[in-house]
């Protein structure tokens, strides 16, 4: 069956092992003993503490190195089995015709027009819709949980496009199938009126986004008049019914070389007010019900809006994992799904935000494919649907199961299933969140159903192909880029501490390993402990003179210094050996690390715990993807952005004005008094924060473009230094 050569089928995959592994064992097991040995100068000081200040001040030191030495030793799970894969699409006829290639469901959510430009949008759904993939076997669904009509006109017009986009690039082979990128690449385009087609869309789409409304003049016969009818009085985002539009059907819809086109399905699932809603996860889970009643496809790619397809030969590279030859053609029994990696363009060359996520995105996953597999990163994503619908050997059935199978995935029939499992009351008494579909109770909801399926028994696999698979765009403000991590890490800190926990439950279900891997990703936010420690107390007992750490040449100090420049160490020689890794990056990497400590692990962990005492709640919000020329200029030149006046910036800056003022002064005492070998490890410390916040001095003193820090942040952060300086010289 589907075996087009004689003999054995080529492989479609190979699996290599990192040569890292025995390396990264034996460090594991030297740092270990030295991490042991650490803690037990810790209790000896403790024991012999002078005084109840001092008692405090090392209690608290080693509360930050037990921290320190639990989140090294859950990240070993990373390093225990690294591997690398490398897939081989042009074996894939030796097994499998394309007759034969599974139907594939394109997953696309968007909540908010107006930080979600819709022609991001439209360009992530056009790239894959030109996939080199059997068009008629593709279904392009777009979530709207906006409910937006700015996001139906823009998939309307899409529609139009799709007929001239398509053929063009399949005749002329072309790479980069998003037309911005294409165009936006290429000055000499051998279709001039196509790229004159394209731009009057956006002209057109960027003019609706600005008026706020699609005007009537817009909508050019009564069809389209009626697509609208659902926007009217008491239609809001919060409260209205569902909305179901099959914009190309597959089965009658040509492009104009008279080939057929995708499916294209603009979708809004039903809110009322007085139902409670999750927020990705729930969208998510009404998407798949309605795919399964309308093209009950066996795979689905789930894909961020702005994450557009930059090689058109992604699928087949899925399905050299997805497709076994070893049963006759059958679907890899276990095999939940196929993660690549997510990577950004608008990247400036050295990273200053530490957007590219290396290590969550490249080197862990990597490490985790050589155990179980990774983990879902909530885009790029190629999932096999009964995945979501329990373990590897249980029966599953879907919506499109309960009903007589239609050809027609517009007849009334279709769409009325549809509706009724897209009702915001149809979960009610269900497993779905629980059992079924991606998991509730975390905003993180990639990792959480993740971590669920593989204690199911299903594995993942990581493809990470030269060519980066999807493109994306990263946040260019300072603002937008700790924001998005400090709801990520609420939403891992909700899985950490669920009486689900990886520790407590997971170890008792997926390997110890793997374990780990999950717990560091869930304590994440525990991280701003030490940093903070580490940034505030070295310099306060700098300026008390008070030795923190032991002198130099002291047989304690070179255990310090091996703690230290081993870690850092083996983090730069796996970031550099990733791809597309160098030592700068991994400086803003490192750097931006530190900042993040001081405020998005921080404001999640405090968030976080307020909200288990009931004192405040949170809701998912959408990172703005609008970019402001301005903006894009200073952050191509490695500026960085502070123009808000935002909570997030201000410890930050507070430390960055401590560890200055304490650097100055400790090192200037040093040298007078004589103390300089006792005190050195602290003003090495003061002085690292230091050059680390040059962007922050930059930002509070030299500059006057309106990436500057906000007036209202200086003020409150300068007023916090002095009072803690103060309080500090007084005890």
């Amino acid at each position: 069956m589907g075996n087009l050569n004689e003999g054995k089928a080529l492989p479609l995959h190979k699996l290599e092992l990192d040569p890292r592994i025995i390396p990264n064992r034996i460090h594991a097991i030297v740092y270990s003993c030295g991490v042991l040995a650490l803690l037990y100068h810790h209790f000896v000081r403790l024991r012999d503490a002078p005084s109840l200040s001092s008692f405090f001040i090392f209690l608290t030191m080693l509360v930050a190195d037990i921290i320190l030495a639990f989140m090294w030793a859950m990240n070993q799970g990373f390093r225990w089995r690294p591997v690398r894969r490398q897939e081989f699409p042009e074996n894939l006829p030796s097994v499998i015709s394309e007759s034969e290639f599974p139907k594939l469901d394109v997953f696309i959510c968007t909540a908010d027009p107006y930080k979600e430009p819709p022609i991001d949008v439209v360009n992530t759904a056009l790239s894959v819709m030109a996939f080199d993939y059997p068009a008629e076997k593709i279904s392009v669904y777009v979530s709207d949980d906006g409910g937006s009509e700015l996001t139906l006109f823009a998939f309307m017009e899409a529609a139009k496009f799709a007929r001239h986009w398509l053929p063009f690039c399949k005749k002329n082979k072309i790479e980069d199938r998003c037309p911005e990128a294409y165009f936006g690449s290429n000055a000499l385009c051998p279709s001039p009126d196509l790229k004159d087609i394209y731009e009057s869309m956006r002209d057109k789409l960027e003019g609706v986004v600005e008026k706020g409304q699609v005007s009537k003049e817009l909508l050019k016969n009564n069809h389209e008049q009626q697509l609208f009818r659902h926007w009217k009085t008491g239609f809001t985002r919060q409260d209205h019914p569902t909305i179901i539009q099959v914009l190309l059907d597959s089965k009658k819809d040509m492009d104009v070389t008279g080939s057929y086109l995708p499916n294209l399905v603009y979708f809004s699932r039903e809110k009322s007010r007085t139902t409670s809603h999750n927020f990705k996860a729930g969208a998510l889970n009404a998407l798949l019900r309605v795919s399964g009643a309308i093209s009950n496809a066996p795979l689905i790619l789930t894909l961020d809006c702005d994450m557009y397809s930059n090689d058109p030969q992604t699928p087949r590279r899925a399905l050299c994992f997805l497709v076994d030859p070893n049963k006759e053609n059958t679907s890899n029994s276990n095999l939940a799904f196929v993660q690549f990696p997510q990577r950004f363009r608008q990247i400036d060359k050295n990273d200053i935000y530490g957007c590219e996520h290396k290590r969550l995105y490249q080197i862990n996953p990597a490490g985790m494919d050589g155990l179980a597999g990774p983990a879902y990163v909530g885009s790029g994503c190629f999932f096999q649907r009964r995945a979501f619908y329990g373990p590897p050997s249980a029966s599953f059935q879907t919506e499109a199961d309960e009903s007589e199978r239609y050809t027609d995935i517009a007849s009334a029939s279709v769409l009325q299933l549809a509706h009724e499992v897209a009702s915001c009351t149809y979960e009610q008494g269900t497993s779905w969140g629980t059992k079924i579909g991606l998991r509730y109770g975390s905003l993180s909801e990639d990792l959480h159903t993740s971590y669920w399926m593989q204690i199911e028994g299903w594995k993942t696999v990581f493809c990470n192909p030269v060519r980066p698979a999807f493109l994306g765009d990263a946040p260019i403000t300072l603002n937008d880029a700790l924001s998005q991590n400090k709801r990520w890490c609420i939403g891992q800190l909700e899985v950490g501490f669920c009486k689900h926990n990886p520790l407590a439950f997971g170890t008792k279900h997926i390997s110890l390993p793997m374990a780990f891997a999950y717990a560091y990703y869930s304590y994440w936010s525990l991280w701003s402990i030490p940093i903070l420690s580490y940034g505030l107390l070295p310099q306060f007992t700098l300026l008390g003179h008070f030795p923190l750490f032991p002198k130099v040449l002291d047989p304690w100090f070179y255990l310090y210094a091996y703690l230290t420049l081993g870690a850092y160490a083996q983090d730069l020689v796996d970031f550099i050996i990733a791809r597309g890794g160098t030592i700068q990056r991994w400086w803003s990497d490192q750097r931006i690390w530190m900042m993040r400590g001081a405020s998005s692990f921080l404001f999640a962990l405090l968030q976080f715990s307020l909200s288990q005492i009931g004192i405040s709640g949170f809701g998912f919000n959408v990172t703005s993807k609008v970019v402001d020329n301005d903006q894009s200029k200073r952050h191509k030149q490695g500026m960085f952005e502070f123009g808000v006046p935002s909570p997030l910036f201000v410890p930050p800056a507070t430390i960055a004005v401590i560890n200055l003022a304490t650097f100055i002064i400790g090192l200037g005492t040093a040298l007078r008094v004589g103390c300089f070998s006792e005190m050195f490890v602290q003003i090495f410390i003061s002085g690292y924060v230091v050059v680390n916040s040059l962007p922050l001095y930059e930002a509070m003193l030299l500059r006057n473009d309106k990436g500057k820090m906000h007036i209202k942040t200086k003020m409150m952060a300068l007023c916090l230094a002095c009072v803690v300086i103060a309080v500090s010289l007084k005890v």
